[in-house]
């Protein structure tokens, strides 16, 4: 792991309240987002075909990719994927008449290699599978939580920043046209691990072992920032080298990575540390 120059931020400036109010408005600002997105679309993120149903073609063609996109404006692609070394690309579209998507692709003079479609029924499935394991992995952490420090604040303040680690990359998704896949659930539900694991590390620092809670603050933050700047960099590199090479997925995984990463080191250093210096100066711990 490469080792950062973590800068000791002078705590004793700021307030509890001064703290918790920027991440605390982040979050109220991502949640009248996905509130909005709800509103005009009802869903609070745009499901992929995984979630809804749809189509993946294969076709072997030289046109450009835009050539291909103009090809297809009647289906309304939802991504055209070019397939590196290959004169081919992969179409996906929330168009299940998959006759249609031959028919054009044919007219066209394209070569139809593969097919594969999805019923919108087996997408609701999946969608519904997939937000109960987000929810289940979720409820678990929290309970482990609350099982290791048996106290409500320290523990609260877990489980108020993972979740904020997760709204707040959904609603960016929003934002940025990421829609919600397998792939991006699996990335939301590493966010839940990354994010317990850099709390853990700041509340086992400030509650359990010796030191001043300055000193432990910044213990916990040589370590905890210096993994997540380190996975962040790692996520930004995969990002490019998947974007580059065109491979599926990959690309919306990191980008989502990145944000709920980035949104951590705001929630651990600001949010949980605020709530942690109250209980320590002013709660039940004094």
């Amino acid at each position: 792991m490469v080792d950062v120059e973590v800068p000791e931020v002078d705590y004793t400036r700021y307030s509890n309240r001064q703290l918790a109010a920027v991440p605390l408005a982040v979050l109220a600002v991502a949640l009248l987002v996905l509130v909005g997105w709800y509103v005009m679309t009802g869903a609070p993120v745009s499901p992929g075909i995984e979630f809804t149903g749809g189509t993946e073609v294969r076709i072997g063609t030289t046109d450009s990719q835009v050539a291909v996109q103009e090809t297809f404006a009647a289906v309304d692609l939802e991504s055209v994927q070019p397939i590196t070394g290959e004169s081919a690309f992969i179409l996906t579209t929330q168009e299940t008449n998959t006759d249609l998507i031959e028919s054009i692709a044919t007219d066209a003079g394209y070569d139809v290699q593969q097919v594969q479609g999805r019923s919108a029924s087996f997408g609701s499935r999946s969608q519904v599978q997939a937000l109960i394991g987000v929810v289940v992995a979720f409820l678990g952490m929290s309970v482990l939580v609350f099982l290791l420090f048996r106290t409500f604040v320290p523990s609260i303040a877990v489980v108020l920043s993972a979740f904020s680690d997760i709204v707040i990359p959904l609603a960016l998704m929003d934002l940025l046209g990421i829609k919600l896949s397998l792939g991006t659930v699996a990335a939301l539900l590493m966010l839940i691990g990354y994010s317990v694991d850099s709390d853990l590390l700041l509340n086992n620092h400030v509650l359990r072992r010796r030191g001043g809670f300055y000193e432990s603050t910044y213990r916990a933050m040589r370590t905890g920032v210096t993994m997540t700047l380190t996975s962040i960099a790692a996520m930004v590199v995969m990002t490019i080298v998947a974007t580059l090479l065109a491979i599926p997925l990959l690309p919306e995984i990191g980008i989502v990575l990145v944000l709920g990463l980035a949104t951590d080191l705001m929630n651990t250093y600001m949010l949980n540390l605020s709530l942690l210096r109250w209980y320590k100066y002013e709660g039940v711990a004094r």
